[in-house]
């Protein structure tokens, strides 16, 4: 029966779908949205609706972000990736196995999104020495990290928030290693696909030592002399007709044995000046009459023409959670502030060179930046010191690490995992404490803790469990756990586990994994009451499929993290990623009930 809460719940969870889906609003914004729309609606309590921030899975995805950004800063991650890296100049096949098993080691008690971060620079200088295709190493990287998040409670957040639900709804919550069997099986099967099937269907593309190849920028950099009657002479950089006809960045200016990198938009042109430009040069030719001007040579750039003793090229890619993300070049200031241009961007598969400046950022875009070299380690130090900027990806990691902090923080990670797995405190109880430790010792700072934390994920989780208590509270999740089961139930719970893995795996594709759990996880308990059945198969189900994305570069963070700098085309993840899907399906459907019975 259709009652009007449930209309509104409705409503709002497709709502909620398509924005998620389409990224029109941040996914922040979207959770806060169907909070506020359901406590205004009145079909939760603003107690109710507010009740995800205080949440124990919230607290612990927060804590977590801290432990992890204090293993980094210790140099441990680091260091290690540098000792794998090296592996690469004697055996491709070693050191890609070495690397994944690595990785999923470590991503199967930290945030994977930090670990792919610091190995992204370490295997694309690899690569740069090695001559193996970094496309060929990142992939397995990103796919590495979801391997091994599914191998424990605290592998991803979205296992620690379908843990929070099926607490919240009086189930047990998922004890620290309990999905570590079936989690082994998922990391070995993904580590021999890659190796027999997944690494040989990437296409060995080149590893784009020169940056300007690589974004195809050889149109859009050029040389300019300004003749006595080009209209710009005598005029400032910022009136100037030149640069306001077309969509230009003047990068040097060449003057009488002197030379001006990064101009000030201050400096007045003069007759006989030599301009370093970036515009398209097709729109150059047109306009060079009326402009006044002339090109000095019709030689294209390449990256060494671009590289001097004060300037140089870097490749960065925008952040998870980067305080760029949704703004422009343009509202950033980027040159102002940072000493930097950004020439060129790669924004989902496709590499934008011009109206550059207009381009709104997402999370992964990749970034050409020319550079003044001594503004390098400024750069380094705002991506390593979490303030949610960019990684610098054609750069090995720099940082003062604090390597005698090493032993405690890995101690601390160590502690935090026997006390939880031996029942001696809650996971948030015990993670909290260890947080708490490393600040007191000094291996991470209050404000460094504070810049750690991923508040869009916080806010999404809290948001999102607002939908949960809707759809449970309203009837909801019983009407549609019912049409799920009207049809297919009759195959029994065994299929209702493998349309749950289904499902969520084909959502998390589209939009945020724990967007996906959240929405899918009441509809789950609301079947296993209908079915009555234990309920932990089908939780099982959706928390395997939500960490589990591997067909599309937008399904999963490391996916959307290497997407520009691999160089892949969306289609490279559908052919690598889509049988892998296929197979952790089959082994989902054919082994939660075995680990989980009903």
């Amino acid at each position: 029966m259709f009652t009007l809460e449930i209309i509104i719940v409705l409503v709002v969870l497709v709502l909620a779908i398509v924005l998620f889906a389409t990224e029109i609003l941040s996914v922040d914004i979207v959770a806060l949205i169907i909070m506020v729309t359901l406590i205004v609606s009145g079909v939760i309590s603003p107690t109710e609706g507010v009740s995800g921030f205080s949440n124990s899975a919230t607290i612990t995805v927060a804590s977590m972000f801290i432990l992890s950004a204090a293993l980094f800063k210790s140099g441990a991650v680091v260091g290690l990736g540098n000792k794998l890296a090296e592996l690469f100049q004697y055996n491709f096949w070693i050191a890609i196995l070495a690397t994944m098993l690595v990785v999923g080691i470590i991503s199967a008690f930290i945030n994977n999104t930090p670990v792919v971060a610091i190995f992204i620079p370490i295997l694309a200088g690899a690569a740069a020495k090695s001559g193996h295709s970094l496309g060929r190493m990142l992939m397995p990287l990103s796919f590495a990290s979801m391997f091994g998040g599914v191998c424990t409670l605290i592998g991803t957040s979205t296992n620690i928030l379908v843990s929070g639900i099926a607490a919240e709804n009086g189930l047990e919550p998922f004890s620290m290693f309990e999905m570590t069997k079936l989690g082994v099986i998922f990391f070995g099967t993904g580590i021999l696909y890659m190796l027999l099937i997944g690494i040989h269907l990437i296409p060995n593309r080149e590893n784009g030592k020169d940056l300007v190849k690589k974004f195809g920028m050889g149109d859009y950099l050029t040389e300019i002399i300004l003749e006595s009657a080009a209209p710009s002479v005598g005029k400032k950089i910022k009136d100037s007709p030149l640069v306001r006809s077309l969509d230009i960045d003047i990068l040097e200016v060449k003057r009488q044995g002197q030379q001006y990198f990064m101009p000030s938009g201050e400096l007045e042109l003069q007759q006989g000046d030599i301009l370093k430009v970036r515009c398209d040069l097709e729109k150059i030719k047109t306009l060079k009459e009326r402009q006044g001007i002339k090109l000095k040579s019709d030689a294209k750039f390449e990256g060494q023409d671009m590289e001097t003793e004060e300037m140089t090229l870097v490749e960065a890619v925008i952040a998870t959670n980067s305080q760029f993300e949704g703004k422009t070049v343009k509202q950033i200031a980027f040159r102002q502030r940072y000493g930097a241009t950004v020439l060129a961007i790669r924004h989902r598969g496709e590499i934008m060179r011009e109206k550059v400046a207009n381009t709104v950022l997402r999370s992964g875009d990749t970034l050409l930046i020319e550079a003044q070299k001594d503004k390098l380690d400024f750069l380094r130090q705002l991506q390593l010191h979490g303030r949610n900027t960019f990684l610098i990806v054609s750069e090995v990691p720099f940082q003062n690490f604090k390597t005698e902090k090493i032993a405690l923080v890995v101690g601390t990670i160590a502690a935090i995992i026997l006390i939880a797995s031996m029942n001696i405190l809650p996971i948030m109880v015990a993670a909290l404490a260890g947080c708490v430790f490393l600040i007191i010792t000094g291996c991470i700072s209050m404000e460094e803790s504070y810049r750690a934390i991923d508040w869009k994920v916080i806010f999404l989780l809290a948001g999102a469990m607002s939908l949960g208590v809707a759809l449970d509270r309203s009837g909801a999740a019983v009407l549609i756990s019912d049409f799920l089961i009207n049809i297919v139930g009759a195959w029994g719970p065994i299929a209702i586990v493998s349309v749950l893995y289904l499902l969520t795996s084909l959502m998390t594709e589209t939009m945020s994994n724990n967007a996906s759990a959240v929405l899918l996880a009441p509809i789950a308990i609301a079947a296993s009451i209908t079915m009555e059945v234990d309920a932990r198969p089908f939780l099982m189900a959706i928390t395997f499929a939500a960490s589990s994305s591997f067909m599309t570069p937008i399904g999963y963070q490391t996916n959307t993290m290497i997407y520009g700098t691999g160089n892949y085309k969306f289609m490279d993840f559908v052919k690598v990623g889509g049988p892998l899907n296929l197979i952790y399906w089959i082994i989902a459907t054919l082994m939660i009930p075995y680990f989980f019975p009903f």
